[in-house]
Formats: C-alpha cells, structure tokens, sequence
C-alpha cells in the first residue's frame, strides 16, 4: 500500500465518558498525542528504524501523566505502582518484557535493554532493575510517578469495593499505550506499555508484557499493540491470533484485527482495542468500547488523532 514510513500509537481504551469530557479535557488530550506523535514521526523522517521510532514514541507517552503508564501509571490496592513493558522488533521476531517494576522513568527503555542485552526475553523484580542499572536507565522516586488524579481514582475504586458499588468503569479497569511503527526499509515494530488496572493486587500482569497477547510484531505480518481487559487479551492471544490469521488463513488484516476485538473479545465479555499496522502499510484500530485515544501519522500526511469514533479512515 504504501513505500513510506506509517506509524500509529495509543493512550488506552479506557477514555473519559463524554458526558465528563469537557473541551480543555479533549485538548490536552489531543495535544499531547500531536507530542507523541511528533516525537515518532522525526525518527522515521530521518530514515530511522522502526524499532526506535516505537522506543521514541512510547517513552513520550510514558512521561505523558495524562495517560495510565510511566508518570501516569494507575496505583495498586497497595498504593504502589507495578508498570509492565514490551517491545518487539519484527525481524526475527526479536522482544524484551518487564513485568511489576518500580522506580524506573521510562519502563519501554527497560524492555528494550532486556531484549538487547540479555538472552531472556520477559524479566521482572530485582532482575529487571539490574539490568537498567547497568544500562543506564533513569530512575525516579515515589514523587515523579505520584497523580493526584490516579489517587483520587484509588481511593474511590476501594470506596466502591467496600460498598458494593463497584462498576464496570473501562477508563478504571483499563489504560494503556502503545506504538507501532513501518519504516522505510519494511521493518516492523510494536511496544507497549501500562500502569495496569487502578486497584489491581500485587502481583498481576497483565497482557502488555506478554508477547503474542499485548505486543507482537513480524515482518512478514504486521505489528500490533493493544489495550482494554488485559485477562481477555491474555485469554485470546489476541496480537498472535490477528498474525495467525493473515499468515495462515490469508485473511486480510484489517479484517482479522476487527473480527477478533469486534467478535472474539466481545464474545468473552471484554473489552478494549488494539492499533496494528501491516507490512503493506495497512493500518488498522478496532475498539468495542466508548473510545481509544489515538493518532496516526503517514509519510508525507500530516498526523490525525482521535478519540471517540471518527470518520477518518486511518484512525477509525
């Protein structure tokens, strides 16, 4: 479809109700992903890769406090914050993951140096930490990563638990980033990253980390990167399943990547959605949910971002 560079990210599935979206709301929003966007598209303009392009985007995102990864990671039901991270490199499939980190600023730079400079692929405690000691990753204390939004969200969430009046809020149960990137060269890459769920219990990682669920991405397929209920997105190996779909069935991408959020994941009660981008430049960002805060950019086209649905053809 397309010679040039193509690049898509996202701020998560789970976006205010509109009814609690007011328009200096909806501006910060799309102003900070006009940032991120920016932040990606310069890689590639310059001929870069589209593993760096993803790293760029998703560490602007990640230092965003407006969306639930980095400095606006969600709080646990401990008050902590336990962030997970995966990237992928579409040739020959190579990735690194970190699961329930702390401290680290940017959790996608950790990724990367886990895929780069171990043999491992997922990492998670003291493991983890060390190896972005050695990389020489920034670290920051409790203060940087504290939202007084995130707080409130906790203390409301354990509110609603005590009282019997939990709801099934998305824009609690989930938020997530994430990039995906095609270069000039036809390399694909994908990372994502998360906060995870507000409340959620020590310990639980969700399926940003996991490749094949959240993160995946294959020169030969496409790159995917989602965001929603992560146990279903687990469940459903729902990044592999779109790529299962294009190599073995031949089905087209835009098609696998609804049927399984529009189908498969409603199907089973979940909810979220994914951005993917196929090795032809196809893009593609289904969502079953109220909206996804997203933005897109081609070589050569200005960037577009989005919300709620829209009649873009690229960011619907």
């Amino acid at each position: 479809m397309t010679s040039g560079f193509v690049l898509a990210i996202h701020g998560g599935a789970g976006v205010l109700p509109r009814g609690d979206m007011t328009p200096a709301k909806e501006a910060a929003y799309h102003a900070a992903l006009d940032r991120v966007l920016a932040a990606g598209q310069a890689v590639l303009a310059a001929d870069g890769s589209a593993l760096d392009a993803v790293t760029a985007a998703v560490e602007a995102l990640e230092n965003e406090p407006l969306f639930n990864a980095g400095r606006g990671a969600v709080f646990t039901r401990d008050g902590r914050h336990e962030m997970d991270a995966a990237i992928m490199d579409g040739r020959g499939r190579k990735a690194g993951a970190v699961a329930g980190i702390a401290g680290v600023r940017n959790p996608v730079r950790l990724a990367r140096a886990v895929m780069e400079r171990t043999d491992h692929v997922m990492m998670a405690g003291e493991g983890a930490l060390q190896i972005a000691r050695d990389a020489g990753l920034a670290f920051e204390d409790d203060a940087y990563f504290f939202t007084q939004e995130r707080w409130d969200s906790l203390q409301g969430t354990l509110r609603m638990e005590a009282d019997g009046t939990l709801d099934d809020d998305p824009a609690r149960r989930h938020g997530t980033v994430g990039a995906v990137a095609l270069d000039r060269a036809g390399t694909l890459a994908a990372a994502t990253s998360t906060g995870g769920m507000t409340a959620k219990r020590t310990g639980r990682i969700g399926d940003s980390p996991i490749i094949g669920a959240g993160t995946f991405a294959d020169d030969a397929t496409c790159a995917v990167s989602a965001t929603g209920d992560g146990e279903a997105f687990i469940r459903l190996s729902v990044a592999h399943e779109i790529d299962a779909r294009m190599r073995l069935a031949r089905q087209p991408m835009p098609e696998a990547a609804r049927q399984v959020i529009l189908h498969d994941l409603t199907a089973i009660g979940g909810s979220g959605g994914l951005i993917c981008v196929a090795r032809d430049g196809t893009l593609a960002m289904p969502f079953n949910c109220d909206g996804m805060y997203r933005g897109c950019v081609r070589d050569g086209d200005a960037p577009e971002t989005a919300i709620y649905h829209s009649v873009s053809r690229d960011c619907e």
